[in-house]
């Protein structure tokens, strides 16, 4: 028996994994320090009300030998294909409930959408990045080249000078809460086409998108179809990260070498995937109704203004930042460091304040931390208030 050897070549441990085992040996020798965590994604408003009204209703149906639901459709129930539908055909956007493929989360989907591609496939991805992207192949030993994120482009790398297979893009960007604009997406849907590349397209935090001329699908962009796979979720716009449900959506005119890749998908789901759960499905097609909607967007509005306050104080101190506005991150310089897990170690002792070092996004990270504001409002208020006091006196 062999291993695949292609582990070899990864990091010691994932990004977050680190940063968990260093926290919990500051907490273990800092016992009494009551540390405020702005570092990870997950949302911290509990599920809205409609969301909680739907699953007390599926979970009584499951109770019930009439109503009883076993095993479901590897693509998803039709009741929320359909309800994904039509939220894409307020956008302007035309998809089949056919296209659309529900899955237990975004990160799981970009990993395992790589089942479908040869390993020798040339893979861009932006550098900072969020680091499944990378890891994912590495993972299968696929070349990856890198796309340089830097304050001149505004961390929104344009097409490449090279050919490259696969693309992965994720707009509002994760780490660094930049976001694309039509004409932006449009250059690479254009390089897409003439290079008969694919798109791997990461709209989790589509929702954070509003008032702007910033897509908030790439399907809004001509030729898209042609060219692209969207991946979104429901874990940072409508707090599902602890009940884990995403979507995919593949055109059906999608077609490399004379395959379809979505009967290669949905032919892969069909082996390894034995869907989500009917609860978890009831509950995500209350998101999309006008009641979930309007919560959703009531219970996003506490992140924004955390977000605010957060930018606020940056402008204040005189940090330089990117992001806060059209997303829930703030990608900031590091303020008197040059090393990024320095200032996370600085910050962590002396504001006890958790961040995510930028140089865990890639080497185009380094000197760069990203905050979130996935926190309460008093969690934010008196992050902000120790973070102030740090620098201020600097």
């Amino acid at each position: 028996m062999k291993v695949n050897e292609h582990f070899q070549n990864l990091g010691q441990s994932y990004l977050f994994t680190r940063i968990n085992q260093l926290v919990a040996a500051y907490q273990k020798e800092h016992p009494d320090a009551q540390l405020l965590r702005m570092g990870i994604g997950d949302v911290t408003q509990p599920l809205v009300p409609a969301v909680v009204e739907a699953i007390h209703r599926a979970a009584e149906e499951m109770g019930h030998a009439e109503t009883f639901h076993g095993y479901g459709p590897e693509q998803g129930y039709p009741f929320l294909r359909e309800a994904i539908a039509r939220y894409y055909a307020a956008k302007g956007v035309e998809v089949s409930p056919a296209e659309i493929f529900v899955s237990d989360g975004a990160k799981n989907d970009l990993g395992n959408l790589l089942d479908i591609f040869a390993g020798d496939n040339v893979v861009a991805v932006p550098d900072p990045v969020y680091p499944a992207y990378v890891d994912t192949n590495v993972m299968d030993g696929r070349p990856i080249r890198y796309l340089n994120g830097t304050p001149d482009n505004q961390f929104l790398p344009g097409p490449p000078d090279f050919h490259a297979d696969l693309i992965y893009l994720c707009s509002p960007n994760n780490p660094t809460g930049a976001a694309y604009d039509r004409e932006q997406l449009a250059a690479w849907v254009e390089y897409a086409l003439a290079h008969q590349s694919l798109i791997l397209y990461d709209a989790a935090y589509e929702g954070f998108l509003e008032g702007s001329d910033l897509p908030s699908t790439i399907f809004q962009i001509p030729g898209a179809r042609r060219c692209a796979i969207e991946v979104c979720s429901l874990s940072k716009t409508a707090g599902f990260t602890g009940m884990r449900c995403g979507y995919t959506t593949i055109p059906l005119e999608l077609e490399y070498q004379g395959a379809s890749l979505h009967k290669l998908w949905g032919r892969r789901q069909a082996t390894k995937h034995n869907g989500v759960s009917f609860v978890v499905q009831r509950a995500a097609e209350a998101v999309f109704s006008p009641e979930g909607m309007a919560q959703t967007r009531q219970a996003l509005g506490v992140y924004r203004q955390n977000a605010r306050l957060m930018a606020d104080t940056l402008r204040e101190l005189g940090i330089a930042f990117w992001g806060g506005i059209h997303s829930p991150y703030l990608w900031m310089r590091c303020p008197g460091f040059d090393s990024s897990w320095d200032y996370f170690s600085y910050l962590l002792e002396n504001a006890h304040i958790i961040g995510t070092p930028g140089e865990g996004f890639g080497s185009m990270g380094e000197g760069f931390f990203r905050l979130s504001a996935f926190g309460t409002p008093e969690s934010t208020r008196q992050a902000m208030e120790q973070f102030r006091r740090l620098h201020a006196k600097n």
